[in-house]
């Protein structure tokens, strides 16, 4: 007995050696493996950033501006999925690092730009700090980030409730589906902001809507209308509209939602953190919607 203990401690330190080795090669085969798959693309990840400088700053609205970056000129696909976003990071005025999410609105796969809608809040350091620079400037990014993992043709109908500067993720989600050939899934779209001169993409949405009038709808909501031609809903998204103009809860059907605190409150409750959901209120637990039938952005 005793000279097989002798033995079993003599190969131990062989054994323990060679599980560290192991687990030292299947590192290095992974990150391989991840070097391989993300050749070429830009985003590689949320530990590897990369500059890219601004090339052209479009307002859009009063309040929000189109910042467009250049890609490198060795990429080959962006890396972004559908649905993702990337991380922002920067010294802001008062010194402090600010890293915030934000999600890119032009086709996932494109090699040449990143283009971002950004709102100026208030006290917003990142968003301040982004209006003040100029085309030449640079911004360092991570990502990217999976939001939701989107299924062609999973579901028969997808509603996107969205307010203010909540579009962006909505936008990038309805203009890469609609637009690709194979798509089968009808989209809704409700878009909620103040006035009519406050709603980003309604250019774009409006030519979505007349290129593909049998697969996209967006309807707007504002509480302001101002112009006399406008054609959509006064006031905000309610409950009874939703009861009786979105694909209800028995269908094949998903819902997304993304706007301020408010409007994510009434409707079907915030999200817990940049990750996780939470739990489903609002109205569309009240109407019958489960949990899995609702995506927060």
């Amino acid at each position: 007995m005793n000279s097989i203990l002798t033995k079993q401690r003599k190969i131990m330190p062989y054994i323990a050696g060679s599980i560290v080795l192991g687990g030292i090669a299947v590192a290095i085969y992974r990150r391989r493996q991840f070097s391989k798959c993300t050749a070429g693309h830009t985003f590689k990840g949320i530990f590897n950033s990369v500059e890219l400088p601004i090339v052209k700053i479009i307002e859009e609205t009063h309040d929000t501006k189109r910042f467009i970056f250049q890609l490198p000129a060795d990429s080959t696909n962006n890396g972004l999925t559908l649905s993702s976003m990337i991380l922002a990071s920067a010294k802001v005025q008062d010194g402090s690092n600010v890293t915030r999410p934000y999600t890119p609105i032009n086709k996932v796969d494109s090699a040449e730009n990143i283009e971002l809608l950004v709102k100026h809040m208030p006290q917003g350091k990142m968003s301040g700090h982004l209006f003040g620079l100029n085309v030449g400037d640079k911004v360092s990014f991570r990502g990217s980030v999976s939001t939701y993992k989107y299924v062609p043709n999973k579901f028969d109908v997808m509603t996107l409730l969205g307010a203010g500067s909540g579009i962006t993720p909505l936008y990038q989600l309805a203009h890469n589906v609609i637009e690709n050939p194979q798509n089968k899934t009808k989209i809704k779209l409700l878009y909620g902001n103040k006035t009519v001169e406050d709603i980003p993409f309604k250019k774009e949405l409006d030519q979505l809507q007349n290129k593909y009038p049998e697969n996209f709808e967006v309807v707007y909501f504002v509480s302001d209308p101002k112009a006399s031609d406008f054609k959509g809903e006064i006031g905000n998204i309610s409950k009874d509209y939703l009861k009786a103009n979105i694909a209800h809860p028995q269908e094949n059907t998903q819902l997304f939602v993304c706007g301020p605190s408010g409007f994510m409150k009434a409707v079907s409750g915030e999200k817990k953190n940049l990750i996780i959901q939470g739990s489903l209120s609002g109205y569309l637990q009240e109407l019958g919607y489960s949990k899995s039938q609702v995506h927060k952005f």
